[in-house]
């Protein structure tokens, strides 16, 4: 170091540093620590307050100050460049002295001049600014002042005929001068201040008052909003939160506080959408003509492709760009901080060897080590901060237009992509895009700190840190080949992943289904052997991990091996001094050469996903300009007109998107030449056999469809529709949220909706009433329910034309007809409806009818102009003298509406030992007690090592009578023949003493190498075998729940068990728990060994560990809790996207996009709090932590000096002590982050263990064995049976008791939530009963096994549900029936043509059967039922979308493969089951009327008497 001083200040070598010379301060101290140390601050306070927000809304105008300052600081930034270039031209000896102190000037002032400029139009305007600025800017006087005096000592400044020096002393008058004007310029006062304060969630623009910390008008903190820069650089803003999380006040998202202004969500989006239409503008002034012609050719087919395409990276470049650029000069300056540790302590060493050194060397030493570790630590805190604030910002910025593009892609477009991969756009690209911030600068940053490491190597050692480069770049290619498989594992791994997912997510969907059918060992077989996949890669991942883990722990040892064995060989001495210099440089070394392929795999990872989230952004838009015509019809009062207008559902890549509806010959799928005209105000049927195109129809004149010809005309269409779609879409939310559908409440309007769609009963017996929160898309409700929910949501959009897709399907024939008169033609008499029904007793009621076939209009009039196809009902009795509807009598509680949904609990306090020990057995006992022998043994040898090598160096240094290459050659080879003078017998026995230390070395080394790999793959496999245990515990466990815990828990939440936690327990909790326990040991080893060098140290350490102790307990409640907050915040991102893909039709028809997406911005916003609070108290935790390790670093080093003045050191252990303290701040950090981050994916485990152990699971084995042949009869026997949902809810069944016996034909009717489906779940146990039995066969089916029971019975359940996958897959999941049988079936049920057009059974039906139309899915599931071979048969309006002739032919089908066996219909068409052997009339859960049709009808009394006349009414 001496040399170096003396080298680069050009001093006396005796006095290399000095302070004082020439009867003044010397030049040496002047330029680094008057200089440069002042210039440093003021760059890094001033880069404090970059980020401050602007604000607008200050009214006074801004003081003359500001201006006189910022212009001071941009002159003072000039001319110290100036005098750069002239010291260049120069050419004196101290030149590169005066380039680093006019550099470090250049930069504090080019910095400070940019903070003014962004102060100046932030709160700070109407006052002075910050004082600390004044004083680190006024600071540089005290330099320029010993310079001046320096310059006018020295005659050559002063002579003209050297122009260059006269030059330079005018320049430091010059600068002297305009630190005089600077501060007269702060000295001006302020002007009259006056500051709009509103709330800070109005705008970015909002001020906020300058000072600590700021608080909202509702007392929340906002941010780091105004905080002064001490309270910046130590998070003093974030001390209310983190006492907060202390006190268990965190339990909200609300409690968390508020965004800083600028990183708002919607402060972001508006910023990114300017810069997007800049992106935008940019390439139009380019590309006018090319546009033009793009224009003219995608106008052909009706829908125009608007320039909406968002080249994601320019604009993230235009939004971000700039300031994460400048980032990267914060992490420059604490990277060469950072070098600076290694070359003090080789001084501080190398002064601790001699003896005779004075005692200021040394307190130079110990003093740079101080500042450069404070600055450095600073520095890249600073850098972590600000680099997640950008993150943050590019994260709500592509995730909101995500967002926003898929409200605005047409559906024939979208459809290119599932469900679940436009939800990973959101979630993973998002997130590895947004991870991709954090890499970014250590693509250029590791290359270079490699090659300064390098340089400082050579500089230690000489030409012989080639042996140890050598032998680390022999290891590159290794690592490329690990991180190429890794990569190629981790995607396979994903898809697999994937698959997986996706299967648990249908069999979630379809759970009853499955639970109906006794599918779950199939099912359980499926997942499985998606999982075996998964895990297989898994292994070869972790596998290849143990490797990369080896390296990385091996190759420090291996380097310093082959370094000092080639640096001795090359004649050279080692020294304590050089030895831990180099230790230190080798761990610098390795973090590149490990790091880069991660950074590499990152970026490209980072990349993959730039592509994709770019390839959804570039999707086509809907232009409705280009879609409907702007040109009224001549005929007046026309709102709805289509003139020879085709359409179709493909995309531009010609793939199948939608039902299969309306297939013309040659396989596409379209409505053709459709023509027909609606005047306002009518009521227009649209009819047809199942897969005409009724619903393709509506989608055509709602735009969802691809024009290919013809006009399409709506009047008024800018004010949307009001859609109710055959599928009913319902939010996750209460029912009065539902029907308001974001419009404002008016209870009067609001009453007259619910009594037009008949809910007004419905809400009477519900527990909340309309507050009652129902599941995701309605699953606790019937369909009944849904319909008339979605219908309700429709009537109270108030629009002006209404399209209803079938609303009456679902509901009984009382309530059909309620519907009919109280809505239809009733609340909505003056409106358009175009309304698709199979309900053709209705039709008379209808202005138009429309007749459907093959997606064309067959026939179009009034009802009696259509009677080909729709048959004439009978004649109506208008009896207006009747009680209406009898609605009172059939107004029961809804059948599953009674499952309350509950949002996701979170946990709080600290993750329970039970956790950990489930995980630990999860792992293995035995496994887990040898993975931390082996870690022990790894971490103790390694110390070892260390110290054996300390040891050598104080041992050896002490024989100078031979070189070190002598004495090395000798012990490697001993028929190296040395000259007889070189020996002596102490020559003899030092070689023999070099020759023994150097072979304890390598064998220690060794036993370091084979410890750790060993480690490595035990800690791998104990994760694999982890990971293979929860999982098959989580879905066994999920497999057997109740039916009530599926209806009573939304969907996501599972779901996020077998995607997310599992991940977390497959991949990330291994990961960070590998690095938490080699921390932990490291840590250990590290104070063992620094006691042991100096125990004095111990005086410092134990007030540091309560220190450290105390800071990381109050640190770990807060960030645990905002873990638990983000992951809480961010199931409703998804959720919310997943909803808003699956009802878009609904939300885009009714011109309600808007709205969504500010409600997407406000669920963003709350989890980006989270995240900010998160990442903010990291930083609060790492800048302490970084002054503990700035504090040991000092402690021993003055320790060190102490006892080198009391001459009682050990050079060796010295040495070894400071080496481990440089890094002893990275590993508190580390063990702090790593326990933190444990914790939090133990959160995971935690969620995995609660459903493995805590859900409510079904009794799946019975104390009665029934022989293989039962039921032989198939008799069934209600005996008094009471079910009931939830205690305090009247019971579903009331002491039911009804016989029915073997072979009968039985149709069950009643008002929606009598019983009738209730009576069903009863039957298969997937309710137990309160009290009673229910006897099969005179068998007490409570007694037998699940699986045993279901079996012998059949179900047609009510909602249809299929699979994604063939037509094969879904009739016969187990493979057990020929094709033959299947074709058989798919015949009875009249789906062979369509199945045929499909592609016969191996056709893909498409995700939910999508490929399919719901009347189609319904005929698929009946057919599945055909191939059982069950005694009895449960149907529950399965035929609700059906046209009644097929259904009529279908009941024929059933009876006839029947005959012999017990049918239970449930059924609104009263039709249907009027040739059933019997009639159950349910009310209220109990049997009221049970008899043959004629005898039920024959009595005018009974129930079933006026369902049948209110049904032909």
């Amino acid at each position: 170091m001496a040399q170096f001083f003396e080298e680069f200040c050009h001093t006396d070598g005796s006095d290399p540093f000095p302070i004082w010379q020439n009867k003044t301060i010397s030049s040496c101290f002047n330029k680094l620590m008057l200089n440069s140390l002042p210039h440093g601050l003021l760059a890094i306070t001033s880069a404090c307050y970059l980020n401050i927000p602007r604000c607008s809304r200050i009214t006074s105008s801004t003081s003359y100050g500001w201006g006189i300052r910022i212009v001071v600081a941009f002159l003072m930034a000039v001319l110290f460049v100036l005098d750069v270039v002239i010291v260049g031209l120069l050419h004196l000896p101290t030149m590169y002295l005066d380039i680093l102190a006019d550099g470090c000037a250049t930069l504090g002032w080019s910095v400070h001049f940019m903070s003014l400029v962004v102060l100046q139009k932030s709160v700070y305007s109407a006052t002075r600014g910050p004082v600390c600025l004044l004083i680190l800017a006024i600071m540089p006087v005290f330099t320029l002042t010993v310079t001046m005096v320096s310059y006018c000592q020295d005659s050559i400044c002063l002579d003209i005929s050297q122009p260059f020096s006269v030059m330079r002393l005018t320049l430091v008058a010059s600068q002297l001068f305009l630190l005089f004007v600077y501060f007269l310029a702060f000295a001006v006062p302020c002007q009259a201040e006056h500051v709009e304060l509103i709330s800070v969630n109005d705008s970015d623009q909002t001020p906020l008052i300058p000072g600590g910390v700021h608080f909202g008008q509702d007392g929340q903190i906002v941010g780091d909003d105004g905080a002064t820069w001490l309270s910046r650089i130590f998070y003093l803003w974030l001390n209310p939160l983190m006492k907060r999380g202390q006190n268990m006040e965190l339990e909200r998202p609300s409690d968390v506080c508020l965004l800083p202004c600028h990183l708002q969500t919607r402060v972001v989006r508006q910023n990114f959408d300017r810069c997007c239409g800049k992106s935008r503008h940019e390439e139009v002034a380019f590309e006018d003509e090319a546009g033009h012609r793009r224009r003219e050719d995608l106008c052909k087919d009706g829908v125009f492709r608007e320039r909406s395409e968002i080249r994601l990276l320019p604009v993230l470049h235009k939004a971000f760009g700039l300031k994460y650029y400048l980032l990267g000069v914060v992490k420059l300056l604490g990277n060469m901080l950072g070098f600076a540790g290694p070359l003090l302590l080789s001084s501080l060493v190398a002064f601790m060897e001699d003896s005779q050194a004075p005692i200021s060397q040394g307190l130079w030493c110990s003093l740079g080590l101080f500042t450069s570790t404070l600055l450095s630590a600073v520095l890249r805190n600073i850098f972590t901060f600000e680099v997640s604030k950008v993150s943050l910002s590019a994260r709500a910025a592509v995730i909101s237009a995500i967002y926003r593009k898929a409200l605005r892609v047409s559906s024939t477009t979208l459809a290119q992509f599932n469900l679940g991969e436009i939800v990973n756009f959101m979630s993973t690209d998002t997130d590895r895009l947004v991870n991709f911030f954090n890499n970014f600068h250590d693509i250029w940053n590791l290359p270079l700190q490699f090659a300064v490491t390098l340089y400082l190597f050579y500089v230690e050692v000489g030409v012989a840190f080639l042996g140890g480069l050598g032998f680390a770049l022999l290891l590159i290619p290794l690592n490329k080949v690990i991180a190429t498989r890794i990569m190629k594992n981790n995607k396979d791994m994903l898809q697999s992943k994937d698959s997986r997912v996706k299967l648990m997510t249908e069999m979630l969907f379809g759970m009853r289904v499955i639970k109906f059918y006794t599918w779950e060992h199939h099912f359980i077989q499926k997942i499985g052997d998606c999982r075996k996949r998964e895990l297989s890669h898994l292994k070869k991942i972790k596998y290849l991990d143990a490797v990369c883990v080896y390296i990385w722990a091996a190759l420090p040892v291996l380097i310093s091996i082959t370094t000092f064995v080639t640096y001795v060989l090359l004649g050279n001495e080692l020294t304590a001094a050089k030895v831990f210099t180099t230790l230190a440089l080798v761990g610098m070394l390795i973090l590149p050469l490990n790091n880069f392929p991660w950074i590499l795999n990152s970026t490209i990872e980072a990349k993959v996903s730039l592509d994709r989230i770019q390839c959804f952004l570039r999707l086509s838009d809907q232009d409705m300009d280009m879609y409907y015509s702007s040109a009224p019809p001549e005929e007046p009062l026309i709102a709805v007109q289509l003139k020879n207008s085709s359409f179709s559902w493909r995309g531009a890549d010609n793939t199948n998107l939608a039902p299969s509806e309306a297939s013309s010959p040659d396989g596409t799928f379209l409505l053709h030449n459709i023509s027909f005209a609606i005047k306002e105000g009518s009521l227009v049927a649209v009819v047809g056999k199942v897969g005409c195109g009724k619903s393709s129809l509506l989608a055509a004149i709602a735009g969802e469809l691809i024009r290919c010809g013809g006009v399409v005309y709506v009047q008024g269409r800018e004010n949307g529709f009001a859609m109710a779609a055959q599928e009913p879409w319902i939010q996750h939310g209460s029912v009065r949220d539902n029907i308001l559908f974001g419009k404002e409440y008016n209870s009067h309007f609001y009453q007259s909706v619910i009594e037009a769609c008949a809910l007004t009963e419905d809400l009477n017996i519900l527990p909340g009433g309309d507050r009652t929160e129902v599941g995701p898309n309605g699953v606790t409700l019937s369909g009944g329910q849904k319909a008339r929910l979605a219908l309700a949501r429709a009537v109270y959009m108030e629009k002006d034309i209404y399209l209803l897709d079938d609303p009456l399907a679902a509901v009984d024939a009382d309530v059909a007809k309620h519907l009919l008169e109280k809505c239809l033609m009733g609340i909505l008499k003056n409106k358009t409806r175009i309304l698709c029904t199979h309900r053709i007793e209705f039709l008379d009621k209808a202005d138009i009818v429309v007749l459907m076939d093959n997606g064309m209009i067959v026939k179009i009039g009034t009802f009696f102009k259509v009677p080909p196809f729709v048959p004439v009902p009978k004649n109506r009795n208008k009896n207006d003298n009747k009680k209406e509807n009898d609605e009172d009598e059939f107004c029961e509680q809804p059948s599953l509406i009674h499952c309350v949904m509950g949002e996701e609990q979170k946990q709080t306090g600290v993750v329970t030992c039970r956790v950990y020990r489930s995980y630990w057995l999860a792992v293995g006992g035995v496994l887990g007690f040898t993975i931390l022998f082996f870690l022990f043994l790894m971490q103790a040898s390694k110390n070892i090592s260390d110290w054996w090598l300390a040891h050598w160096i104080t041992n050896i240094k002490n024989n100078e009578n031979f070189t070190h290459r002598d004495l090395l050659l000798h012990s490697l080879s001993p028929s190296i023949k040395l000259s007889p003078n070189h020996f002596s017998n102490q020559n003899v026995n030092v070689t023999g003493q070099l020759e023994f230390y150097l072979t304890v070395y390598v064998s220690i080394a060794a036993a370091n190498s084979v410890f750790t790999i060993i480690r490595a793959f035990v800690f791998a496999y104990g994760a694999i075998c982890a990971a293979t245990v929860i999982h098959n515990r989580l879905l066994d466990r999920v497999l057997k729940a109740t039916v009530t815990f599926f209806d009573s828990t939304p969907l996501g939440q599972i779901i996020n068990r077998f995607s997310s936690d599992l991940y977390s327990v497959d991949d990330m909790l291994p990961f960070v728990l590998n690095i938490l326990l080699a921390n932990i040991f490291g840590l250990l080893g590290m104070i063992v060994m620094m006691s042991y060098g100096l125990p004095w140290i111990l005086l410092l350490l134990l007030p540091l560990g309560v220190l450290y102790y105390k800071i990381q307990h109050f640190y770990r409640h807060t960030s645990r809790e905002l873990k638990r907050l983000y992951a809480i915040t961010l199931s409703p991102i998804y959720t919310h996207f997943s909803e808003t893909l699956t009802g878009l039709c609904t939300i885009r028809a009714s011109c309600s996009s808007l709205r969504f997406e500010e409600e997407n911005e406000s669920r963003l916003e709350r989890n980006q709090r989270c995240l900010f609070a998160g990442n903010a108290a990291m930083q609060w935790l790492d800048i302490r932590l970084q002054m503990i390790g700035v504090l040991v670093v000092t402690g021993l080093s003055v320790i060190a000096i102490i006892q080198h003045q009391a001459k009682s050191i050990d050079t060796g252990l010295v040495g070894l002590s400071l080496s481990y303290a440089l890094s002893i701040t990275g590993l508190l950090s580390g063990l702090i982050f790593s326990f933190t981050q444990m914790e939090t994916q133990m959160i995971s485990v935690e969620r995995t263990e609660e459903y493995s152990t805590d859900i409510p699971a079904e009794p799946q084995h019975g104390s009665l064995e029934v022989s293989s042949l039962w039921p032989e009869h198939g008799q069934v026997e209600f005996q008094k049976a009471v079910l009931v949902y939830r205690s305090g809810l009247p019971n579903a069944l009331d002491e039911l008791s009804v016989v029915i016996q073997a072979g009968e034909k039985v149709g069950v009717v009643g008002r929606t939530g009598s019983g009738k489906s209730t009576m069903f779940l009863a039957l298969f146990r997937m309710l137990e009963l309160s009290s009673g039995k229910i006897l099969v066969d005179k068998v007490d089916i409570s007694k037998m096994g699940l699986e045993q029971l279901r079996s012998k019975l059949a179900i047609i359940p009510q909602d249809p549900f299929l699979f994604s996958g063939t037509v094969r897959e879904n009739l016969d999941p187990c493979g057990i029936h020929s094709d033959a049988q299947l074709l058989d079936v798919l015949e009875q049920c009249h789906l062979m043509q369509a199945v045929n057009r499909m592609g016969g059974l191996n056709a893909e039906v498409g995700e939910k059967g999508k490929s399919l139309s719901v009347g189609q899915r319904q005929l698929l599931c009946l057919a599945r039922a055909l191939l059982t071979q069950a005694k009895i048969l449960c149907i529950d309006e399965a035929t609700a979308s059906v046209d009644q002739q097929t259904d009529k032919l279908l009941q024929q089908t059933i009876r006839e493969k029947f005959k012999d066996r017990t049918v239970l219909t449930i059924a609104h068409r009263i039709n249907t089951i009027m040739d059933s052997d019997k009639v159950l009339v349910m009310h209220a859960g109990k049997a009221v009327e049970f008899d043959t049709p004629e005898v039920l009808m024959q009595r005018e009394d009974s129930i079933f008497y006026k369902l049948i006349h209110v049904h032909s009414e």
